[in-house]
């Protein structure tokens, strides 16, 4: 009796150091992920596409669309929103943009891809912990190779633009015309470029013909 005892102990021990060698090789392996990747990044992107997925579509392109959020101690350096997450909410906001207008839709249809080009912001007043807000997207116009966003963040407390930016997205393998085309199934006209924003493209181009001569690549290519 005693023996059969034994021998059940010993096998509910060894089972027990099973499961924890298992739970130590599932502990490794996040702690490697979180090591070398943003995983809270990737989680909410899946979040955020999720949640606009099941929202209702918005049918046009260029219709503003609004997210609320708040300022949490994740977010903050001396009591106040981080510089660098202004432009990581931008992003998610951008996530939920082109899923709801159709934008990545079209892109995945077309075999196109976007990707960043260009930002600049403008930091107005400190969005402070706690400090709810609203983030305000829309895209602006567009030419043959980008599209061109404006972003707000907008306090909820007195309605005042904290910091807003501007964003080019590039088309690589396709052209917002081609995008748009295929949403709309007909040709649409760009809208006419606001004059700050014009401002602002005129500068990026001047910086790119800038570092362009800077590397030679001009006289390589004449």
């Amino acid at each position: 009796m005693a023996s059969k005892i034994q021998n059940e102990l010993l096998c509910l021990r060894c089972s027990f150091l099973q499961e924890m060698w298992w739970v130590l090789w599932v502990l490794a392996i996040l702690l490697a992920l979180f090591c070398s990747l943003d995983v809270w990044y990737f989680l909410r992107v899946v979040v955020v596409v999720l949640r606009a997925w099941f929202q209702p579509p918005v049918w046009d392109v260029t219709a503003e669309q609004v997210l609320t959020g708040r300022v949490t101690p994740h977010d903050i350096d001396m009591c106040h929103m981080n510089n660098a997450r202004y432009l990581r909410e931008c992003d998610f906001a951008r996530f939920s943009l082109y899923t709801r207008n159709g934008v990545f839709k079209a892109v995945r249809a077309l075999g196109a891809s976007m990707v960043v080009g260009a930002t600049t912001i403008r930091y107005r007043r400190a969005l402070c912990i706690g400090e709810s807000y609203e983030l305000r997207s829309r895209i602006v116009t567009w030419d043959d190779k980008a599209f061109f966003l404006e972003q707000r963040f907008v306090s909820a407390k007195d309605g005042l633009v904290c910091a807003v930016m501007y964003c080019k997205q590039s088309v690589i393998r396709g052209s917002p015309d081609k995008i748009m085309q295929h949403l709309c199934k007909r040709k649409v006209e760009c809208p006419e470029f606001p004059e700050d924003l014009q401002h602002w493209v005129s500068f990026i181009s001047a910086s790119s013909q800038a570092l362009r001569s800077e590397s030679g690549l001009e006289e390589k290519n004449k």
